[in-house]
């Protein structure tokens, strides 16, 4: 199984490095690193994370990660990481 990366999560995530970096780049760059880690460990065991508060989709799963919330969807073939929220209503 792989992970695939959205455009949605991606232009999110880069938006908020580049925030996060006008004030401390390399703060920036290990809130990356550390985010990509975590997405990684969701393999193993990806149905132990809680269901999307989101979406009514069992498939449909929330990663918390220092406040963020990393919303994925699971298929047979990937595991879809496709939100990245912080106080926003909606993931997307």
């Amino acid at each position: 199984m792989r992970i695939r990366l959205k455009t949605s999560f991606v232009n999110r995530l880069e938006h908020q490095i580049e925030f996060i970096a006008l004030h401390n780049p390399k703060e920036a760059r290990k809130f990356k690193e550390d985010i990509l880690i975590e997405i990684k460990n969701i393999l193993p065991n990806s149905y132990k994370h809680r269901k999307s508060i989101y979406f009514e989709d069992d498939n449909v799963r929330d990663l918390i990660f220092k406040g963020y919330t990393i919303v994925f969807r699971i298929t047979d073939k990937a595991i879809e990481v496709f939100g990245f929220v912080k106080y926003q209503e909606k993931p997307l």
